[in-house]
């Protein structure tokens, strides 16, 4: 596939934040959602690398917010800023049209904001705007929802978040919680305050370990 030599060079631009760069070559004309050389956007590789004024120039000249992203189109620009904890840029997306329950083709926004394998400072803020946008809490990836999949990875605080939020207190959260100590003592504790949380929101289920 040839690559035109300006959409080359918006990639790179927003890649590496260079806003004014972008700008030029937007108003040269070049098509916002062109593929640079590694088969990715302008808007996804500036999501990806945190700009989000570069990000929002996209957007306003026109990209996508629906977009795939990633290194194989796995993921939604949205979904992307919620795995890598960018609550400016999630904001941004959210303003432009993009829809809080994008499906990709490894998961949903909510699911990738709530399962951060290190839960960064923005995370629980990410989860809240996505839910007050619209965002199903309720929304299954493989028959669990993502407060399963925050009891699966023992992430105490935000299980209690999303039962805050409305998450349902199912016997299976209880279940995976359970499941969690078999087959990792290690993590016994942070298991054990998943538990209780789940617990004192009224999760049927065994009560002992």
């Amino acid at each position: 596939m040839r690559i035109d030599s300006g959409a080359e060079q918006l990639v790179q631009a927003a890649e590496t934040g260079d806003m004014a760069l972008v700008a030029r070559l937007l108003g040269e004309g070049v098509p916002v959602d062109a593929y640079g050389a590694k088969r990715r956007t302008a808007l996804d590789l500036a999501v990806r690398h945190g700009h989000g004024g570069a990000a929002r120039l996209l957007l306003e000249a026109g990209a996508d917010p629906g977009q795939p992203a990633g290194e194989w189109g796995e993921l939604s620009v949205l979904a992307q800023a919620a795995m890598f904890s960018r609550a400016d840029i999630t904001h941004i997306l959210l303003d432009a049209g993009a829809h809080p329950d994008t499906r990709c083709r490894i998961g949903f926004p909510l699911l990738f904001a709530s399962t951060c394998t290190s839960p960064g400072p923005t995370c629980p803020a990410i989860v809240d705007l996505l839910l007050d946008r619209g965002a199903d809490i309720g929304l299954r990836l493989r028959d669990r929802t993502s407060l399963e999949w925050a009891v699966w990875f023992n992430h105490a605080d935000m299980v209690r978040q999303l039962l805050g939020r409305g998450a349902e207190p199912s016997p299976v959260a209880m279940r995976i919680a359970h499941e969690r100590i078999r087959r990792h003592p290690d993590t016994r504790r942070d298991s054990e305050r998943v538990i209780e949380a789940l617990r004192a929101a009224g999760a049927p289920g065994r009560m002992g370990p």
